[in-house]
């Protein structure tokens, strides 16, 4: 290839199935294969290969297409664009925030019931809870149904002599 000046190609499959590839330097496999199928006469990609080759040139025209759709919905390379497309792009994103917005009212409407299903359960729990501590402390009377203990004062039941008076000098010490 040096020395001559001409186009080499080597392909070697291992044992295993591994391919590994040399060509010459400003040479590829596929070109080489081309020149030998032109200068051959033999037909190295049969219709089969054709039809897959279209195939992937079809796909890659429409990936492209999407990129370029891609773009415009973000606001990027509308220069190109006539009104009609614009208007189109403007009816999509309308459309597309009018069914965020849907969605976001749906979430909003499911997050506000689960709450107040919530809400009902604690107050049921917190009723129940009374009803079993004063089960517990053998005072059974009947409750009214909206009682509940929140703000209950539990310093008139402790006795006078263990209250905490901060202000107040302790007497018993000896100084």
């Amino acid at each position: 290839s040096v020395l001559c000046g001409c186009e080499v190609s080597l392909v070697i499959f291992s044992s295993s199935g591994k391919m590994s590839e040399f060509h010459s330097a400003n040479s590829s496999l596929s070109k080489i294969l081309e020149a030998y199928q032109q200068n051959s006469g033999e037909t190295l990609w049969g219709a089969k290969h054709e039809s897959l080759k279209a195939e992937i040139d079809r796909m890659k025209k429409e990936n492209d297409n999407m990129r370029i759709q891609l773009r415009h919905m973000k606001g990027e390379d509308l220069n190109s664009l006539g009104p009609r497309d614009l208007d189109t792009i403007e009816t999509a994103l309308t459309n597309g925030i009018a069914d965020v917005r849907e969605k976001q009212m749906e979430i909003y409407k499911k997050k506000a019931k689960s709450q107040k299903a919530l809400e009902e359960e604690n107050k049921q729990l917190t009723y129940i809870l009374h009803q079993q501590n004063l089960a517990m402390n053998g005072n059974l009377r009947e409750i009214p149904q909206d009682y509940y203990q929140k703000d209950r004062d539990f310093t008139t039941q402790i006795p006078f002599g263990f209250r905490v008076q901060p202000m107040q000098p302790n007497l018993q010490e000896s100084k």
